[in-house]
C-alpha cells in the first residue's frame, strides 16, 4: 500500500459536536433530501417565539445549578465515521456522571461485599460506559482541554466542567489502575514498597529528574558545557513504497534481515533469499526448500518460529516450538544457507538433563556478522544462559546420525529457583543483556554475570513481551500488548560518574521512562487484534552511531516514532499532561493484512538523502519495503 500516515492528536472544540439526536437527523436529510418548509410559516413561528422572550443558551453546556446537583457532571462524546472525511465527535449525553465502583465481573452487582484484595475497579458513565480500569481503556488525558479520550467498544471522550474535576478525575483513575494492577491500595507506603525510593519517579512523575534525556541525547555523554543537539518539532519525511515481494510457498512465519548481501524470509516448507538493496529487500529467486518441505524428521516436523543469523549470515539456527501457542522448544535446527540443508539439529540439555528454551539471540548485537561465531544466548522462564556449539575440547560438533542430536554446551548463566517469569531478552554492542518478565520487570545484566542483575527496572505492571537494546546501551524499549516503555539507563553515581545500569545498581535521580502509545481511535481502527508486538530500534552496529527511530506492529498498523522527538522533554506531546510523558505522534504503514513484523535494515543501507534505512513489512502473504525520502 502507500506511504505511512502521520497521526497527531486533534484539539477539538464544541462547535464541532453534534448530538446523537441531530446526527440521526442530519443523516435522514442527507438520505431523503433537504426538508421541504413554507418560508410563511417559518417566519410566523419565528414572531411567536419571539414574543415569548425565551431565553436560549448560547451552546450546549448545562447550567450551574443543573450540574451542582449531579456528583461529578461530565458531557460525553461518540466519535463516528472512522478515519473516513466524515469522522466526526457527537455529544452522546449533554449531562452525565461518571463513578468507580468495584465488583467481581463487569455483569456483577455495585455493592457486594469484598474482602481485602478482592474484586476490581470498573469504571462506569451514566449508563453507556461500564468496563473495567485497565491500560486497554488506552485512555488520554488533554489537560488544556479538561478532557479525556478512550476506547470501550468505540472511542469515547469525556468533558469536565472545571479544572478541579478533571485532575481528581486523574487521579482517581491513576489510583484505581494501580490497585487493579497490584492488588493494593494507592497509598505512598504501598508506591514505595513496589518501586523503591530509587524508582518512585516512575509512579510520582513530578518528582523525577528527567535532565538525563537531555544529557544522552547527542549519541555521547554529555560533557561540561556542550549544549544539546537541537532537532525539528515534526517529522519531515515520508516512508514511500519502493518494493513488494509475494511469498513463496507456504508463506510467511517471520523474518530474519541481513546485514551484509541478502535477507531471509522464513515459511512453513522453507527460506526464501532476498537481495538486500538500498531502497528495500527484493527477491534473487532463490528458495532453500526444507526436506520433504517440513523442518524435521517426519516424525518430528515442525514450523520454524524463531530464526537467528550466525556466522558471517551463512547460518540460521530455527527454533520450533513444542506446541502451537507456546514458544518452548527442546532444541533446534541448524541451516546451512549456502548449501540449503539442515547441517545439525541441537538438543538443550543441562547436567544430562533435557530442558527447554522459550528465546534464543546473538551474543552481542552485529555478532551475527562474525564468521567464526559458536556461541548464542538462551532463555526460558526462570533460566538465562549461553550456549556453545562447540565441544568441551573447542571442536565444532556435527550430526553423527539422524536418531542422535549433538548436545549444546551451557558455558554460563543461571538456573533461578523462584518464579522469574521471563519472556524475552535482548542484547547491545557490549552484549549488555535486558530480559523482560511477565510482571513488568526489566531486568539488567553485564555481559559477564548472568547470575544476579545489576539493576531491576520494575516496570508498570503490564507483561513485557519485547525488548530491545540500543547499540551504546543507554536506552531500553519494552513492548507491552497496550504500550512501548522507553527507558534511558543512564545515572550518576555516588562518586559522580555516569553509568547505565547494565553496568551498576541504578539509584539516585533516576528517569522516569516514556511512553509511546497510540490514539483511542487508531487504537480503535487496528481491530480485535490491537496489541503491540515487537518494538525495536533502528539498526546499528557501530559505536557513536545513534539510532533514529522506534518502530512496532499493532495489527495491521506498522508503527513509526521519531527517537529524538521522543527523547525532547520540550515536545508538544508532553506539554499539559499529567502522569508518565506519553508520546502520540507517529506515522502509520497500512496493511491489508496482519502484520508479522516491522524493521528497520541495517544503517549502512541509508542513502545520502535518507536519515533513516528502508522499513521492511511482512505479513503472511508478501514483504513490503519502504524508504524515508524527502517530502513529495
Amino acid at each position: 500500500m502507500g506511504g505511512a500516515q502521520s497521526r497527531e492528536g486533534d484539539e477539538l472544540s464544541d462547535s464541532e459536536y453534534l448530538s446523537e439526536e441531530e446526527e440521526e437527523e442530519e443523516e435522514k436529510h442527507d438520505e431523503h433530501g433537504t426538508s421541504q418548509v413554507n418560508a410563511s410559516l417559518l417566519d410566523d413561528v419565528d414572531s411567536r417565539l419571539k414574543a415569548l422572550k425565551l431565553k436560549y443558551p448560547k451552546d450546549s453546556t448545562p447550567p450551574l445549578s443543573q450540574k451542582a446537583d449531579v456528583k461529578n457532571a461530565v458531557k460525553l462524546y461518540l466519535h463516528i465515521g472512522g478515519s473516513t472525511p466524515k469522522a466526526k465527535w457527537v455529544v452522546s449525553e449533554k449531562l452525565t456522571s461518571y463513578k468507580f465502583v468495584k465488583m467481581m465481573r463487569v455483569d456483577g452487582e455495585e455493592g457486594d461485599e469484598l474482602g481485602l484484595g478482592e474484586g476490581f475497579w470498573f469504571f462506569v458513565v451514566g449508563r453507556k460506559i461500564k468496563v473495567k480500569v485497565s491500560t486497554d481503556l488506552q485512555m488520554r488525558f488533554f489537560g488544556d482541554q479538561r478532557r479525556v479520550d478512550f476506547v470501550d467498544a468505540g472511542v469515547w471522550a469525556l468533558k469536565f466542567f472545571s479544572d478541579i474535576d478533571y485532575r481528581s478525575f486523574v487521579t482517581k483513575f491513576q489510583n484505581c489502575l494501580f490497585e487493579n494492577v497490584y492488588s493494593l491500595k494507592a497509598t505512598d507506603e504501598n508506591k514505595l514498597k513496589i518501586y523503591g525510593k530509587e524508582f518512585i519517579g516512575w509512579v510520582k512523575p513530578e518528582q523525577s529528574d528527567d535532565s538525563m534525556w537531555e544529557d544522552a541525547d547527542d549519541g555521547v555523554w554529555k560533557s561540561p558545557g556542550k549544549k544539546p543537539i537541537q532537532f525539528p518539532e515534526k517529522e519531515t519525511r515520508d516512508l514511500l513504497e519502493e518494493f513488494e515481494e509475494a511469498a513463496t510457498a507456504g508463506g510467511i512465519q517471520s523474518l530474519a534481515l541481513g546485514a551484509l548481501d541478502n535477507s531471509f524470509l522464513v515459511g512453513d516448507s522453507g527460506v526464501q533469499v532476498v537481495k538486500n538493496f538500498s531502497h528495500g529487500i527484493h527477491g534473487k529467486g532463490v528458495y532453500v526448500k526444507f526436506e520433504d518441505g517440513k523442518l524435521g524428521s517426519a516424525q518430528k516436523s515442525s514450523t520454524p518460529k524463531k530464526p537467528l543469523l550466525m556466522r558471517g549470515e551463512t547460518n540460521m539456527m530455527l527454533m520450533s516450538p513444542l506446541k502451537d501457542g507456546k514458544p518452548h522448544a527442546m532444541g533446534l535446527h541448524q541451516l546451512d544457507i549456502e548449501t540449503g540443508k539442515v547441517v545439525t539439529e541441537w538438543k538443550f540439555e543441562k547436567d544430562g538433563t533435557d530442558i527447554t528454551m522459550r528465546d534464543i539471540t546473538s551474543d552481542s548485537k552485529g555478532s551475527q556478522l562474525d564468521p567464526s561465531e559458536s556461541t548464542f544466548l538462551g532463555l526460558d522462564d526462570n533460566r538465562l544462559c549461553q550456549w556453545d556449539m562447540r565441544d568441551k575440547t573447542g571442536m565444532v560438533q556435527k550430526m553423527v546420525s539422524s536418531s542422535s542430536s549433538p548436545v549444546l554446551q551451557w558455558t554460563q548463566g543461571h538456573q533461578f529457583s523462584r518464579g522469574t517469569n521471563f519472556q524475552c531478552f535482548a542484547t547491545s554492542g557490549d552484549g549488555s543483556i535486558a530480559v523482560g518478565s511477565a510482571d513488568g520487570k526489566i531486568r539488567l545484566y553485564s555481559r559477564t554475570s548472568m547470575r544476579q542483575a545489576k539493576t531491576a527496572l520494575p516496570g508498570l505492571g503490564s507483561p513485557i513481551t519485547s525488548v530491545d537494546i540500543t547499540y551504546d546501551g543507554k536506552w531500553v524499549l519494552g513492548t507491552t500488548d497496550t504500550y512501548l516503555i522507553l527507558i534511558c539507563t543512564l545515572f550518576t553515581d555516588k562518586d559522580g560518574k555516569t553509568k547505565t545500569g547494565f553496568s551498576g545498581r541504578m539509584g539516585n535521580k533516576i528517569p522516569a521512562p516514556r511512553l509511546l502509545k497510540l490514539l483511542p481511535l487508531d487504537a480503535h481502527l487496528a481491530g480485535t487484534d490491537n496489541k503491540f508486538h515487537a518494538g525495536h530500534f533502528s539498526w546499528v552496529t557501530e559505536s557513536g552511531k545513534q539510532e533514529k527511530h522506534l518502530v512496532a506492529t499493532v495489527g495491521r498498523f506498522s508503527v513509526i516514532w521519531n527517537f529524538h522527538q521522543v527523547k525532547n522533554s520540550a515536545h508538544q506531546c508532553y506539554q499539559n499532561e499529567l502522569g508518565l510523558k506519553s508520546c502520540y505522534c507517529y506515522k502509520v504503514v497500512l496493511k491489508d493484512e496482519s502484520i508479522i513484523e516491522s524493521r528497520f535494515m541495517h544503517d549502512k543501507f541509508a542513502i545520502k538523502d535518507s536519515p533513516e534505512a528502508p522499513l521492511v513489512v511482512a505479513t503472511p502473504l508478501k514483504v513490503s519495503s519502504f524508504s524515508m525520502s524527502a517530502k513529495r
